[in-house]
């Protein structure tokens, strides 16, 4: 039996959403990490696809996650939203978790705003707090990138990363910046790793966002990285880090997130220079 190329894999995703997306070609996508499933429901929806549904499409099996690509409008901008991504602990290939960002780049998305739960290591982060990410550290020793495709420079789009704080000043939202460091997962880091990844210069941990990060780049769009503290990294507090902790800040934050998200969709749709 023959293998199906990635690229045929692509095609046909791409090919199935543009029959069944009934709104024109949004500019901007979301991806919305745990918990932060409360921004879709804002949306003016056109469209809601359940991921099972769509050609080669990877499930994801993670709470919080609801496995939705949905189409529609905020604040007069389209958009696309994605509920749920995969992470390599779940027994993912990067093709497989970075296949969203592939099918994205042909629909004709620009700008990527890539969200997650994270774990805080610089201790001035509480839950509750955002973290607009300026870079990041791999702990997993992956390669994302071909030999003829070597990365240089962080993945995350200065002129993104400028509006944003632009937005946060203006509605007195508290946004911090910082490094954001990669790690497999599905365990949580223990305190020796929290340590070294605080020396090294990691404000916030997480399982995600990178390797869709870069791929994003590579193909063209703008990223914008944006984390909530969700929790204490390991070895801050005496107390077990727990899934529920995370569901919990996110809910308590979810309006004011909607609030910082919806108004960078909307400045980025009135953006006419890209």
């Amino acid at each position: 039996m023959n293998k199906v190329s990635e690229q045929v894999k692509i095609s046909e995703a791409v090919q199935y959403l543009q029959k069944r997306l009934s709104a024109p070609a949004a500019p901007v996508a979301v991806v919305l990490g745990s918990g932060l499933g409360y921004f879709a429901e804002q949306i003016a929806v056109t469209d809601s696809i359940d991921n099972h549904e769509i050609p080669y499409y990877p499930p994801s099996t993670v709470i919080g996650h609801a496995g939705k690509i949905v189409s529609g409008r905020i604040g007069g901008t389209p958009l696309l939203a994605i509920q749920g991504r995969t992470h390599l602990y779940e027994g993912r290939s990067l093709s497989e978790i970075t296949f969203y960002v592939a099918i994205l780049a042909r629909l004709g998305v620009r700008y990527l705003i890539l969200t997650n739960a994270a774990g805080g290591i610089d201790t001035s982060l509480k839950p509750g707090n955002f973290v607009l990410l300026t870079d990041y550290i791999s702990f997993t020793q992956i390669a994302l990138s071909e030999p003829d495709q070597l990365q240089t420079g962080s993945p995350f789009s200065d002129d993104l990363i400028d509006l944003t704080r632009q937005i946060a000043r203006q509605n007195n939202i508290d946004l911090h910046e910082g490094i954001y460091c990669w790690t497999l997962g599905p365990s949580y880091e223990t305190p020796a790793e929290i340590r070294a990844a605080r020396q090294m210069g990691a404000a916030v941990v997480g399982m995600s966002t990178v390797p869709e990060a870069v791929l994003a780049r590579r193909l063209g769009m703008q990223v914008l990285g944006i984390s909530l503290v969700t929790n204490f990294a390991a070895g801050i507090l005496d107390t077990p880090i727990t899934h529920e902790e995370v569901q919990i800040a996110a809910e308590s934050s979810k309006k004011v997130y909607s609030i910082l998200m919806e108004q960078i969709v909307t400045k980025l749709g009135n953006n006419k220079r890209h």
